[in-house]
């Protein structure tokens, strides 16, 4: 068996710290970076955002849309941006949102994690709308590929509240996704890891008590890994990690994205460095 995600987690936690950098080429970026916006502006702006992110932190989270939206071309270049990230121990995760049952999950599964995956990488983001457990035998797969999934749980914005906060007898939807996670990883969690390999994406603009989710906050024998937008430019703190998670923040990978890309390609490292020192001191907050 390959080493579990969730071990490579602690590992790169370990050796970069818990930020995540958003790759989200989106055409006001683009423009801001003096980038046509063509396949050729794509290709340099990820690019750009790889190379600067690579021996600085463990995780890099490309947004699948804005290379969709070039057609066969852009995602031509996610083919060559992962393959080119695989080269490097930096973990991709492939936030594309998909969800599914049956064979037309088992093609997501063999497009983004299987074996002759054409798009490589760690992790996927996925949609638990039809069931956790639809995703049972991608997860089963998962596991002996050493791959991670990260499910939609309490997102940050406000329309998803509605649906997130419903509730499933006493129970909010996110608190039943959390906890049907947490049941998966801790039946499945490597020996001597902390970590499963299945996240919960978990906005960190979110009131967790709230959502149903302030176990996240109290309960340091959890091993969900918690993917954690919202910091920078949707307004949370990256100095405020250990307030807003508390007994989970060791297990936040926090990501962010506009906060540092509207730096431009020649301050892109000294932001990201930057970011990170913030992280390390919120995570350090008593």
């Amino acid at each position: 068996m390959p080493t579990s995600f969730g071990t490579r987690i602690e590992q790169s936690f370990a050796n970069y710290g818990q930020l995540c950098v958003g790759v989200d080429p989106h055409a006001q970026l683009l423009e801001e970076w003096g980038l046509p916006q063509n396949v050729e502006g794509l290709r340099s702006f990820a690019y750009a955002v790889l190379d600067a992110s690579v021996g600085r932190v463990g995780f890099i989270k490309p947004q699948i849309a804005f290379f969709e939206m070039f057609g066969a071309k852009g995602f031509a270049v996610l083919e060559e941006f992962a393959e080119r990230a695989a080269e490097s121990d930096i973990l991709v995760i492939m936030d594309a949102k998909r969800g599914d049952i049956g064979s037309t999950m088992q093609g997501y599964f063999e497009a983004w994690l299987g074996k002759q995956a054409p798009f490589l990488c760690d992790a996927l983001t996925v949609s638990p709308f039809l069931g956790v457990g639809s995703m049972a035998e991608v997860m089963s797969e998962a596991l002996e590929r050493g791959k991670g999934l990260f499910v939609l749980a309490a997102t940050s914005n406000i329309e998803g509240k509605s649906v997130q906060r419903a509730k499933v007898g006493e129970a909010t939807l996110s608190q039943d996704i959390l906890r049907q996670l947490e049941e998966i990883n801790s039946i499945s969690i490597a020996a001597g890891s902390k970590l499963g390999s299945f996240g919960a994406v978990v906005g960190a603009t979110q009131n967790l008590s709230a959502s149903g989710l302030s176990s996240i906050q109290t309960d340091t024998n959890l091993t969900t890994p918690l993917l954690v937008p919202g910091f920078g430019a949707q307004g949370a703190s990256l100095a405020d990690t250990k307030d807003l998670f508390q007994a989970g923040s060791s297990r936040v990978i926090a990501s962010i994205s506009r906060s540092v890309l509207t730096s431009g390609a020649m301050g892109l490292a000294a932001a990201i460095d930057g970011a990170k020192i913030e992280l390390k001191n919120g995570l350090a907050h008593d």
